[in-house]
């Protein structure tokens, strides 16, 4: 527990550093923030102290600087995201109301949410993609299962007996070890958590088998051999675990089970505006101490695709994520 809590305070720390020399900048007399049209306003709809967080406020200081506006980071919690999502779709369409949404709030919560207060297609635009983020599934160093071969052998020697950790139904870990039951057919109790820091405690001490988990948190684990990794969901290697192979490669071809951060506009909101920002962010990503940085936190840096392009993306996901929901018995369960 003690080298998650450092590795959490670690991220917070930063974020406040960095919220700090937001702050300072939002600060300046009206007339130094010469943009008629005013600072911009990222709004990440979760807690401060977070990776999304945390890259949302290294986001926020280049492009003031690329754009010359004053950009902050403003933190609405509450609703599991929706709260702080909807407050952006009802923002004026001028391009200084930004959301940074997680790939799940705009693909998974269209099918897992009985009725959802707003639609990601219609009532945004895509600006831009910077950052896919995979995770790792690890097994218990107890439990024997050291391939998926082993674990599937395994779970069908035991149907329903071996267990899988995730972060809370709907999660990216949840749905990601869906597609992982889907794929292989076999069965395993699903055991929810309020977050990962718990989920780990768990599987160290051999109360689950299972759990796709922050690259962030895990490696460690993987160091100190407590848990074993048997593969990252996403279909290329991660810098940081570069002896762990994609599970694609590893017995599930065709796996990719990542989550993504995309920046969203209020539908309307003027084309050349959307360019304009979808560059800077592009750039943004493209910067080499901020590839660096999203690599030490296992996260992979994406130089983004054009808006139209994006918005087939994102059809594209809540149709597929939309088929894992419906397929594991929580479509509408929320």
């Amino acid at each position: 527990m003690r080298f998650i809590r450092s590795i959490l305070f670690i991220r917070l720390a930063f974020a406040v550093v960095l919220a700090g020399a937001s702050m300072s900048v939002s600060s300046l007399p009206a007339a130094a923030q010469s943009a008629a049209s005013g600072r911009i306003t990222l709004v990440v709809p979760l807690a401060a102290g977070g990776a999304m967080d945390t890259i949302a406020r290294v986001m926020a200081a280049r492009l003031s600087t690329q754009l010359g506006r004053t950009v902050i980071v403003e933190n609405r919690t509450g609703g599991g995201t929706i709260t702080g999502t909807l407050s952006v779709a009802k923002a004026e369409p001028d391009g200084n109301t930004l959301l940074i949404a997680p790939s799940a709030t705009l693909t998974v919560n269209v099918t897992i949410y009985k009725t959802l207060s707003y639609d990601p297609v219609k009532d945004f635009a895509p600006v831009g993609m910077y950052v896919r983020v995979p995770f790792v599934l690890v097994a218990n160093a107890q439990s024997g299962i050291r391939s998926i071969a082993d674990l599937v052998a395994q779970a069908k020697a035991n149907p329903g007996k071996l267990t899988f950790a995730s972060t809370g139904v709907g999660g990216s870990p949840h749905l990601a070890a869906e597609m992982l039951k889907s794929m292989t057919g076999i069965d395993l109790a699903h055991v929810p958590y309020r977050g990962s820091p718990q989920a780990l405690n768990d599987l160290i001490g051999g109360h689950v088998q299972l759990t796709f988990g922050d690259p962030a948190l895990v490696q460690e684990l993987i160091a100190t051999k407590k848990a074993f990794p048997l593969g990252v969901s996403s279909l290329t290697r991660m810098a940081t675990l570069p002896d762990v192979p994609p599970l694609a490669e590893a017995g599930l071809p065709g796996f990719d089970a990542v989550s993504w951060h995309m920046v969203m506009a209020p539908a309307g909101t003027p084309a050349e505006t959307i360019a304009k920002l979808n560059e800077a962010i592009r750039q943004f990503a493209l910067a080499p101490e901020v590839q660096k940085q999203m690599g030490t936190m296992g996260m992979m840096p994406v130089a983004s695709p054009p808006p139209a392009e994006l918005q087939g993306y994102l059809k594209s996901e809540i149709e597929r994520w939309g088929a894992i929901v419906r397929r594991a018995g929580v479509a509408g369960s929320q």
